[in-house]
């Protein structure tokens, strides 16, 4: 089954409304972003999804800052994951306590065998930690939300060597072909779902609808 991660939720009805469409994990930013939260929100984001009756996994989108500060956030937030979305070189992700997912962020023509021995490096390194890795467009100055997609043909070769989740442009429409294609441990989205900035109820039903669709036509 394909995991869903729904990104950049603010809100906790929006937080609530993907555990009701069937979610798997959701993302709250503390980067600077226009989707950023503060440690009193994500508490209270976090409460309402642990104390839901079908409770799934919270991550925490952080962009090069310090890991004690990292480690310190996601204790006091009782996040489940640690999502790294910048420049962080591999020996700094061994500080991080909490389950990790790595970004990388991929260039244009950029050949998977180069991919998949940089994520080789982060086997060796991560070996006795929980992660994932998360593969994104590489769009100058951005770290993530960029809404661009970037060649899933690439993303094959290292779905099968590592669980990976395919972020950068998904939506509704779009989100069956990257499954299709790459058959990744997960897929994330987050301006794909949004109308106006703002998270929309009816696409996040019908992005997690489409993903459900094409895991079953894979059976």
């Amino acid at each position: 089954m394909t995991r869903v991660k729904i990104c950049g939720i603010k809100e906790k009805a929006d937080a609530l409304a993907v555990i009701e469409a069937g979610g798997d994990l959701i993302g709250l930013v503390f980067a600077p972003s226009q989707r950023q939260v503060t440690a009193v929100q994500a508490r209270e984001i976090v409460s309402a999804v642990k104390s839901h009756s079908h409770a799934i996994e919270v991550v925490g989108v952080f962009v090069n800052m310090p890991a004690p500060e990292v480690n310190m956030i996601a204790s006091s937030c009782h996040l489940d994951w640690v999502q790294l979305s910048g420049d962080e070189p591999w020996e700094y992700c061994r500080q991080i306590i909490k389950p990790l997912i790595k970004a990388v962020r991929i260039r244009q023509g950029q050949r998977p065998e180069l991919i998949c021995a940089n994520l080789a490096t982060g086997e060796q390194i991560l070996s006795s930690q929980k992660h994932l890795y998360l593969l994104d467009s590489e769009v100058k100055g951005r770290y993530g939300g960029t809404g661009i997609t970037f060649d899933w043909s690439l993303a094959r070769r290292v779905a099968e060597q590592f669980p990976v989740i395919i972020a950068g442009g998904l939506n509704p429409d779009n989100v069956a072909q990257v499954i299709e294609m790459a058959a990744p441990w997960g897929v994330d989205v987050s301006s794909g779902v949004e109308v106006g900035g703002a998270k929309d109820i009816v696409k996040i039903r019908a992005f997690i609808e489409a993903v459900r669709r094409a895991d079953d036509s894979k059976r």
